[in-house]
């Protein structure tokens, strides 16, 4: 006789769970609050639709925080074998310039979401939209196996307003407040700084917080800085922002040279300016130098000595996250301490919890994707049996 599995949410690790049970021993409905499931999974994909990355998997794992959850769970299913799966279900992909995997050009994310639809249609999964989840009292739903994947606590348009956390903490289970993660932090811009500089990219940089260092590209907005290069430094600025209410990071705006590399470019000064000698010998644009001319004092900017070693270690202060509602995700959720290797409540037997609920931490670039994704693999994998 076959078991009934209920599954409360319909994003990424839902839909994975989904179309890996084995039909012939679970009977599945999903539970959407939504009209439609993968609302979030569409939003994300508003940018290019980024599914994966492609690096190899030790340096894969080391994206996620905390890394060593994620071994088992990332090399059970990798980002190789979302590639495979995907182009077995009719969405072909590539790898694109910055390495990070895309459908191929034509695909829309809809068309990716359709393909998956398709193959839970062939497993006669059950949908049932608009269905908020009540609490575990709810009368709607009863299943031998209930999945939790309630997301977490940014983009509420898209549903995900964390609003579940009270029935679990009622259960005795710890929950981390959430908090903003991938998203944009605040910087005291200088007005005469932001009026020239307000949404200019600064290209080709690299940005270190601690020991931890991303190459990338950041954006210059009112607020402060976003873009992928800092999203990634996101678990140790936020630990400095709650220590100590600020944290420094330091660009370098030249990646490809070091100090004394700069330092011989600017020998050959002649009778340049020093905006005109940053622009000839290190290719410079006019954010890049009124940034510097922002940061640095007079004296600073023009003393070659110290400007060459701030275009490679040029401090920059970051004094808040921006709201959760704004971030790309969030940390924060139900502790990984109660959950087992398998996902299961260790308080509730037959009770399990995947995706952005859970307590985790990972960059852009295909990486919370993947994460999603392979949870919902591995724990069909579980309940299947294999």
């Amino acid at each position: 006789m076959k078991r009934s599995i209920a599954i409360i949410g319909g994003g990424p690790s839902a839909l994975m769970l989904a179309a890996q049970l084995d039909e012939t021993k679970f009977n599945v409905i999903i539970y959407e609050s939504n009209s439609a499931v993968g609302r979030k999974f569409l939003v994300a994909g508003d940018g290019g639709f980024n599914l994966t990355h492609s690096e190899e998997v030790e340096k894969f794992i080391s994206r996620y925080t905390p890394s060593e959850f994620f071994k088992n769970i990332i090399t059970s299913f990798t980002n190789t074998d979302l590639r495979d799966w995907f182009n077995r279900i009719g969405i072909e992909t590539f790898v694109g310039s910055s390495k990070r995997i895309f459908p191929i050009e034509g695909i829309k994310p809809i068309d990716v979401l359709n393909a998956i639809l398709n193959e839970l249609k062939k497993k006669n999964v059950d949908i049932k939209t608009n269905q908020r989840w009540k609490g575990f009292d709810d009368p709607e739903i009863k299943a031998d196996i209930t999945i939790f994947a309630l997301g977490g606590a940014s983009w509420k348009v898209t549903g995900s307003d964390g609003a579940w956390t009270n029935y679990f903490s009622e259960k005795g289970i710890d929950i981390i407040p959430f908090q903003a993660s991938n998203c944009a932090y605040e910087v005291k811009w200088k007005e005469e700084f932001i009026s020239v500089a307000e949404g200019r990219s600064l290209k080709n940089i690299s940005v270190k917080c601690d020991a931890k260092e991303r190459n990338g590209e950041l954006v210059i907005t009112k607020f402060g800085l976003e873009g992928g290069a800092i999203y990634a430094l996101s678990p140790e600025i936020r630990t400095h922002l709650n220590k100590e209410g600020f944290a420094k990071v330091n660009l370098d705006l030249k990646p490809s040279l070091t100090v004394e590399q700069i330092k011989d470019k600017f020998r050959a000064r002649g009778n340049r300016t020093i905006k005109k000698l940053l622009i000839d010998r290190l290719s410079f644009d006019e954010t890049q130098i009124e940034l510097l001319k922002t940061i640095l004092s007079k004296d600073d900017f023009t003393n070659l000595e110290i400007l060459a070693q701030k275009i490679k270690v040029l401090p920059i202060t970051l004094t808040s996250a921006a709201p959760i509602d704004d971030a790309i995700s969030t940390v924060g959720g139900i502790s990984l301490n109660e959950i087992d290797t398998n996902f299961q409540l260790k308080k509730l037997l037959n009770n399990y919890c995947i995706g952005e609920m859970l307590d985790w931490d990972a960059p852009t670039g295909g990486y919370l994707l993947q994460g999603c994704f392979s949870m919902g693999y591995c724990l069909a994998k579980h309940l299947n049996g294999d």
